[in-house]
């Protein structure tokens, strides 16, 4: 199956464009959320990302909430959002988990979860899915401009417990393309520009 992964639009018409344009030579899209800025602008980013026809599994970020996401994508027939669930594409499992984790210091607009709540949101998670997460997990793909890790020991926890066959994943924009293993699971920060990604 080939994915094209992307997180981290932030409103980027163009770069959304750009996702929609090259979506048409792969099985499946992953978008691991921050569609919008300050839960602002998401009607008209997902206006253009709907324009795509493959299967599309998205997240919110800490940018727009579960709720003003699916409602967005109301009109989309190709969207699967996901916060603490799954579907299936293909025979391949997706597990979603949007928002900031753990909470950022951005205040009352960012859609931010505790780690606890965050394990709560990811005890559903089956084995060998393709884990789609906001946030990094705890020291992968989650270093910022100063070397700072940013990631969830949460969203760790999973990986090492499911052992996904891919985490996806933004939030950290200094890590944006990285990509890492925890354990034997592979991991990538997708960001604005789009990644393809096989799965064995």
């Amino acid at each position: 199956m080939r994915l094209l992964l992307f997180s981290d639009l932030h409103t980027d018409l163009a770069a959304a464009a750009l996702i929609v344009e090259r979506a048409a030579g792969f099985d499946a899209v992953v978008g691991a959320g921050d569609f919008a800025v300050k839960r602002r602008g998401l009607a008209g980013i997902i206006g253009v990302l709907s324009a795509i026809e493959r299967p599309a599994v998205l997240v919110p970020g800490n940018g727009e909430s579960v709720e003003e996401l699916s409602e967005a994508c109301r009109g989309w027939p190709a969207a699967h959002v996901l916060h603490g669930a799954g579907t299936d594409i293909g025979g391949v499992p997706f597990f979603g988990l949007g928002g900031g984790v753990p909470a950022t210091p951005f205040g009352s607009w960012s859609y931010d979860f505790t780690e606890d709540e965050a394990r709560s949101l990811l005890a559903p998670c089956p084995e060998g899915a393709v884990l789609v997460s906001h946030s990094p997990p705890l020291g992968h793909a989650d270093a910022d401009a100063t070397g700072h890790h940013m990631g969830s020991a949460a969203v760790l926890e999973a990986v090492e417990r499911t052992r996904p066959r891919l985490v996806v994943c933004g939030h950290i924009h200094g890590s944006w393309g990285v990509r890492s293993q925890a354990g034997g699971t592979p991991v990538v920060n997708a960001g604005p520009e789009g990644l393809e990604w096989r799965l064995a």
